[in-house]
């Protein structure tokens, strides 16, 4: 009984066997195919995935893209796109790279004055006569920058900065022509300077108006940057403007700087800050940096205010002599105004004038209160500042005055700041 049924357990194995290796291997198989198939469609399907997202990809970058491009060359408050292609060819001619630097005669005047100036310094710079064994001797000065030309007979404005050190200056159009230049004149009150080179039918720009300029429009700056990187454009917005940071050396300073984004550099300074048409709308001047280089802000002259500097030194050349009223002011306010007993609170309070001045001879008297000059209204001392710094020595101001209660308009003949 017990031999039967291990054959028969055996007997049923011997069959189940063969028949479990065909199944096995039939399960393998179809495991394989199987496992062949998903993968395929796997495959596929992620093919498939990837292809459609790239194209979707492709299809949002190109509208990001057109959307970028739409509004960078958008007029603000207009449906006008601005073509920057347009405005850089249309500066980039008048702007010209300056070389400057000392004569020899000059560098040895600068050294004589120095070493007058501080006696000690024969012990440490030795004079042969040639500076031929002068190690410690000091050598001509050289700088460059940029300027731009505003006139087809060829006068170039710039910084007073690249050029005052100088008595040899050098000129480089557009179209790689050279020209030695003359220095008409210069204002260091305001960093401008004028130049002249020889010839006409040069490429002037075009001048624009820098009061209509606005916060957020879009600018060009157009210079020398680093001296090598000649005819260098780039863009930004205004972000600012009627900054005074001091950052022109000296007293009796005029600044109301454009501020923008636009990345300028060393050798950039003179160049030209223009709008999305190409028009002249600054002088770029100076940059706000930790290091020397762009960090971030640029500011220039605006040019409605250089128009008027470059206009005299050209009238008149040399250096500007600058005018001066002869008053001191205090702001007026609201609690100032009930100290003084008037119903006004806008105005400079005439404190105290200066003996021999231009106001004193004009008919300004102490506690008048300055409320415009030539129709311009005035509530801050840098009001006053730039109406003063802009005139020349003999022009004639009507200066309105709250005086007992009564306005007046006195004209006063600007004299020589004393």
């Amino acid at each position: 009984m017990l031999r039967n049924r291990q054959f028969g357990l055996s007997f049923i194995f011997d069959h189940i066997k063969p028949i479990a290796k065909y199944l096995l291997i039939m399960n393998r198989f179809s495991s394989l195919v199987l496992a062949a198939v998903l993968g395929g469609a796997l495959t596929l399907g992620g093919y498939a995935l990837i292809t459609g997202s790239q194209k979707t990809s492709a299809s949002i970058d190109s509208s990001l893209l057109h959307t970028v491009g739409a509004a960078k060359t958008m007029l603000p408050g207009s449906s006008a796109e601005v073509d920057f292609t347009i405005a850089a060819e249309r500066a980039m001619p008048a702007v010209v790279q300056i070389k400057a630097q000392e004569s020899d005669d000059l560098a040895r005047q600068r050294r004589q004055q120095e070493r007058r100036s501080d006696p000690w310094s024969r012990f440490f710079d030795f004079d042969f006569g040639n500076d031929l064994f002068n190690p410690f001797g000091l050598r001509p000065r050289q700088g460059a920058g940029s300027g731009v030309i505003i006139s087809r007979d060829g006068y170039i404005v710039t910084n007073n900065h690249v050029i005052d050190f100088a008595d040899q200056v050098y000129i480089k159009t557009f179209d790689g022509k050279e020209y030695e230049a003359q220095i008409v004149g210069r204002d260091p009150s305001t960093d401008l300077a004028v130049l002249k080179i020889e010839g006409d039918n040069f490429a002037a720009i075009e001048v624009g108006d820098s009061d209509r300029a606005r916060i957020g429009e879009w600018v060009l700056a157009v210079g020398n940057p680093f001296e090598y990187l000649t005819s260098t454009v780039t863009a930004g917005i205004i972000s600012a403007k009627g900054r005074d940071l001091n950052l022109i050396r000296g007293e009796k300073t005029v600044e109301e700087f454009i501020q923008t984004d636009a990345a300028i550099n060393p050798g950039n300074s003179g160049g030209a800050l223009v709008d999305a048409q190409g028009r002249l709308i600054g002088i770029n001047t100076a940059i706000a940096s930790y290091t020397g280089n762009y960090a971030g802000y640029s500011f220039a002259i605006p040019i409605n205010l250089a128009n008027k500097i470059i206009n005299d030194i050209i009238e008149s050349g040399g250096v500007l002599e600058r005018t001066s009223l002869g008053v001191f002011v205090e702001v007026l306010d609201a609690g100032f105004a009930d100290e003084l007993g008037v119903d006004i609170t806008e105005g400079l309070v005439v404190m105290e004038l200066v003996n021999g001045g231009a106001a004193q001879y004009g008919g300004i008297v102490p506690n008048d209160i300055i409320v415009a000059v030539d129709g311009v209204k005035v509530t801050k001392f840098e009001d006053l500042e730039r109406i003063i710094n802009l005139s020349k020595v003999g022009d004639t101001l009507v200066i309105k005055v709250y005086r007992k209660g009564e306005y007046q308009e006195i004209p006063v003949r600007l004299r020589k700041r004393m």
